[in-house]
């Protein structure tokens, strides 16, 4: 008599950010194709970089490459760190007044003498393809347009992958940084969710995330949610990006999410290769949609 084979629990679904990102931006550079044809010029876009920050450098370079790679035109300026404030204004100015910049990108961390606010400030919101210039937050907020900051709209075009129908979904947004968890639980309210973001002073954080159908970490805490803080079938959007330490002395990444805790999870977006590239994908989307609004008169 041949036993039976034990039942396995099936494993949640992983959201495969690499592979939705490669498709987005292969949709950015027909639509970059288009607007060269119409315009005669590739929309341009220009990253500004303040010093030497070792992970600056490492974004910069694959900000630059994909740009390329979409056959958009990249326009570099790299500033040593002893650049003064003014003199960064008064790049962003000639930036914002040049037709043959559609996106300004302005790479954080500054350094500590430039308050980053005012010169986030200072970008033409029609160029702000990161979100973060008050008009473009004000616009996200009352649901108005704008450019909308790309982790937070990686989040959600990550969600559409999975989910159908949002109203009425209980989300949690762990974190409430303007870069990722305001956004992003602006975003989710858009779609009708019922939406908690908590954040450092928080009680009961275990607890609140139990009931989400939904849940975005963005917390930059490394493994903080456990699995069993996570219900069955829930969709788990892991936005940290933690480097630790591995065996013999090397590094690796983990997200805020016990990722090997998780197999009761509905669907989940691994470290790396889920919300990371969508970043990216989402910055040259917004560019090429600011170069149509340009376009436009809009």
């Amino acid at each position: 008599m041949v036993s039976a084979a034990p039942s396995r629990a099936p494993a949640p679904r992983i959201i495969d950010g690499r592979a939705i990102a490669a498709r987005l931006i292969q949709t950015v550079a027909a639509e970059v194709h288009d607007h060269a044809a119409a315009c005669g010029v590739a929309p341009g876009l220009a990253v500004v970089l303040v010093g030497e920050d070792p992970a600056s450098l490492v974004y910069v370079r694959r900000k630059i490459a994909e740009t390329r790679r979409a056959g958009m035109r990249s326009i570099e300026h790299r500033l040593t760190a002893a650049t003064s404030e003014a003199e960064l204004l008064a790049l962003i100015d000639a930036l914002n007044g040049d037709p043959g910049v559609n996106g300004i990108l302005v790479q954080l961390p500054l350094p500590a003498h430039i308050d980053a606010g005012k010169v986030l400030d200072a970008i033409d919101p029609m160029k702000d393809v990161d979100g973060f210039h008050p008009v473009n937050v004000g616009r996200l907020s009352t649901g108005t347009g704008g450019l909308i900051p790309c982790t937070p709209l990686g989040c959600m075009m990550l969600l559409d992958t999975v989910i159908d129908d949002f109203r009425g979904l209980n989300a949690v947004v762990i974190g409430k940084s303007n870069i990722v968890g305001k956004p992003v639980a602006l975003l989710l309210l858009e779609r009708e969710c019922t939406v908690t973001v908590t954040h450092i002073l928080t009680r009961g954080l275990a607890g609140i995330v139990r009931g989400a159908d939904i849940l975005v970490a963005a917390a930059g805490s490394p493994g903080l949610v456990r699995g069993d803080w996570v219900k069955p079938g829930a969709v788990v959007i892991d936005v940290g990006i933690n480097r630790i330490e591995a065996a013999g002395g090397k590094h690796r990444l983990v997200g805020d999410v016990a990722y090997e805790e998780m197999a009761h999870a509905g669907a989940i977006t691994p470290v790396p290769g889920g919300v990371g590239p969508m970043t990216i994908a989402c910055l040259l989307a917004n560019t090429a949609r600011a170069a149509r609004n340009q376009q436009d008169g809009r």
